[in-house]
């Protein structure tokens, strides 16, 4: 398989795998607080990279720590609880489709801060998503008034992080192994995360009689073993082979699976909020296309 077949290889299983987190998450919420949730997504998935890459930590250059650090917080750990807080208002479905704003943020975000060149037609498209959004805001108040659409400033911020680090394993991270990078990101966060697991009440009693805590915890680890484990090597992987846009083009198909998912859990999608994700993968489209 040549580069260019292994990175649409990549891309769709990614793609499959990441579009099922956002149900992932919605169900582990039912018995973990959105603290556990992503407390526990890190500790599953850094022991389990940890096993099997620990030896990776020492090929690590000490000028690359720093970049390796704020690519793990960026990444993975801010993200993993900013999804867990939107989603307990925010339905999956939608999630997914503000998650889709990654792209146009990567453009933004490498042109700003990376110094990497941008057409007039990817700003067009970055504008474009933009409206999407609103849009998509917007019509989720009036479909779903009980539901908090504040909480996806939530997701907005997150796919912001996301930007940031593939331009961040782009430039500074191209050398390393895509295991190295995660499980280097994971020794810098598993232990901030066990602290805060510590004091979310999880050892609590009142933890352990949810009747609903070993169902979610199962999902969690579905999500932790393949939605950030595997996901995380094979995305660092994508980003070395393509571009930093191309990679984060994931959000195009996964945005399908997702919406999927969460129709099938009964969720309520709209016709206006239907045309506000097609605005923003429009706004996506443009910007990526070549």
């Amino acid at each position: 398989m040549n580069s260019n077949q292994l990175k649409w290889f990549y891309l769709i299983i990614l793609s499959i795998i990441w579009g099922s987190s956002f149900i992932l998450i919605k169900k582990g919420l039912i018995g973990l607080t959105p603290l556990q949730l992503g407390a526990l997504r890190i500790i599953i998935t850094g022991f389990i990279l940890l096993l099997f890459g620990l030896k990776n930590l020492k090929t690590i250059e000490k000028s690359k720590w720093k970049w390796i650090i704020i690519s793990g917080l960026l990444g993975t750990f801010f993200p993993a609880f900013l999804f867990s807080f939107a989603e307990t208002e925010v339905d999956s479905a939608v999630a997914s489709i503000l998650n889709s704003l990654v792209p146009l943020n990567t453009i933004l975000f490498g042109f700003a801060i990376f110094k990497i060149t941008t057409t007039t037609r990817q700003t067009f498209g970055v504008i474009i998503g933009f409206i999407g959004t609103a849009i998509l805001i917007a019509s989720g108040k009036s479909l779903n008034p009980d539901q908090n659409y504040f909480f996806a400033g939530f997701i907005i911020l997150a796919t912001v992080m996301y930007a940031i680090n593939v331009n961040i394993i782009k430039k500074y991270l191209q050398q390393e192994k895509p295991l190295t990078i995660a499980v280097g990101n994971f020794a810098v966060i598993i232990i901030p995360a066990f602290i805060i697991l510590l004091f979310s009440n999880f050892f609590s009693k009142a933890t352990f009689e949810n009747e609903h805590l070993y169902k979610s915890i199962v999902y969690v680890a579905v999500l932790s073993t393949f939605g950030t484990a595997l996901a995380k090597v094979m995305f660092n992987k994508l980003v070395q082979i393509s571009t930093p846009v191309f990679a984060s083009s994931v959000t195009y198909v996964m945005t399908i699976v997702a919406v999927s998912w969460g129709l099938l859990d009964g969720e309520k999608l709209g016709l206006i909020q239907i045309i506000g994700g097609i605005v923003i993968l429009l706004g996506v489209y443009l910007s990526n296309r070549k």
